[in-house]
């Protein structure tokens, strides 16, 4: 019998897939010294973003079962 893979948890938290095969996060930089960061900036965090090409193969490794 072969060994199951282990989900690496941390990434679990931080990211989730789509059912295209992207790989989804929420920026960072927005839990402290809020009050120091321009509107702008702060607005344009909100927003979710899609990891890059050349990092989706780490994170799909360190999550096989998503």
């Amino acid at each position: 019998m072969g060994n199951k893979m282990k989900t690496h948890k941390a990434t679990a938290k931080r990211f989730s897939m789509t059912k295209t095969g992207k790989v989804k996060y929420s920026h960072q930089h927005r839990r402290h010294q809020v009050h120091l960061k321009e509107t702008k900036r702060k607005r344009h965090l909100k927003k979710g973003a899609y990891l890059h090409e050349s990092n989706i193969r780490a994170v799909k490794k360190q999550m096989p079962y998503a």
